[in-house]
């Protein structure tokens, strides 16, 4: 079930109720007594994935500079070992 925040129009009034979805989005408010009062709020979701995957850090963890590319062998040109007959390999 959802948590709902809401919050009172006549008297600002806030509340949080545990309800399931079908929940009606007005209702009274038990501090100043507004019979269609409490109005449901636009409020951000929260939740938490459980386990131990690529998310776990994804985050929190601090930016790290990629690793500088290796420079390509001379001579080969890109051929397993060199030999393989291209024009470039001569």
């Amino acid at each position: 079930m959802p948590l709902y925040e809401y919050r009172c129009e006549a008297c600002g009034q806030p509340e949080e109720k545990l309800e399931s979805l079908s929940a009606p989005e007005v209702h009274a408010c038990a501090a100043c007594g507004a019979v269609e009062g409490m109005k449901r709020q636009l409020s951000v979701a929260a939740f938490s994935l459980a386990g131990g995957g690529w998310y776990k850090g994804a985050a929190s963890a601090p930016a790290q500079a990629a690793p500088a590319a290796a420079e390509a062998p001379k001579g080969g040109h890109g051929c397993a070992a060199g030999g393989c007959g291209c024009p470039l390999a001569g």
